[in-house]
């Protein structure tokens, strides 16, 4: 990913972000640390869409597990934060 300082976009304005994202998402840098990702909408939307899938995908597998009895139930929620605290140990 490339990036340009925050300093360069003080100084050419948008242009500066426009020219850096022809290559990709770009990270703005303050103090020689990435600092913000700019991305074009197009990117974004893309993002905004596998996560969107990644999250059906969840679901699914969630479902699968339910009918094939892959599942636990729990008297109420402080037994599932203790059986979730055992798994963490």
């Amino acid at each position: 990913m490339n990036s340009i300082p925050a300093q360069e976009i003080e100084r050419r304005g948008i242009s500066a972000v426009d020219e850096a994202l022809r290559d990709g998402p770009v990270h703005i840098t303050e103090n020689n640390r990435p600092n913000y990702v700019v991305l074009t909408e197009a990117a974004f939307a893309e993002l905004q869409q596998a996560r969107q899938e990644a999250a059906r995908e969840r679901l699914r597998a969630s479902l699968a597990d339910l009918d094939a009895g892959r599942t636990n139930r729990y008297g109420d929620a402080d037994a599932l934060m203790r059986a979730l605290d055992a798994d963490d140990a």
